[in-house]
């Protein structure tokens, strides 16, 4: 265990080009280009511990998948911006608090008062004051989420859905 201590020491201190010598030594290739110091530096230190101490589970794999799908599919924010099943010229009719909001929606974004948004999230921001989720303000979010967001919305009293197009 100490000697692990003293190689991720030595590691840490080495100048860039060293790190790469021991990329070559660690993943036996060339370290992809672009790489920053600290990318290098990461790899090797995890690669090497791995060997010592073992890698992770299955089940933590599985999981680190899940969640990178997850992200891959809704980003990073946990929201779409563009729902894939939303088509550019839909426009979407929310009332909130007395007052009818529209959003038109684009290929490259949505249109709220004459002006651009790269999201939902921004537009129901905008309205709320607060952070929701744009496609569950909206009533468009995910279908499991969907009947408790609609069930949720008419127990407010707050109408959401889609008037030209398709969803």
């Amino acid at each position: 265990m100490a000697q692990v201590q003293d190689e991720l020491e030595r590691i840490v201190s080495l100048p860039t080009h060293r790190l790469r010598i021991e990329w070559r030594r660690h993943f036996r290739s060339e370290p992809p280009r672009g790489l920053s110091r600290d990318q290098l530096l990461r790899a090797v230190t995890y690669t090497m511990q791995e060997r010592v101490y073992g890698g992770m589970t299955q089940a933590a794999k599985k999981t680190l998948r899940d969640l990178a799908a997850k992200i891959s599919a809704e980003g990073a924010d946990g929201v779409r911006s563009l729902p894939p099943t939303l088509k550019p010229g839909v426009r979407l009719v929310r009332e909130w608090r007395g007052q009818t909001h529209s959003v038109l929606v684009f290929e490259d974004g949505f249109e709220y008062h004459d002006r651009r948004y790269r999201s939902l999230t921004e537009i129901a921001r905008r309205i709320t004051g607060a952070h929701w989720s744009g496609p569950r303000f909206f009533g468009i979010a995910t279908a499991g989420k969907k009947a408790a967001t609609s069930s949720a919305q008419r127990s407010h009293g707050h109408a959401a859905g889609v008037v030209d197009g398709q969803v």
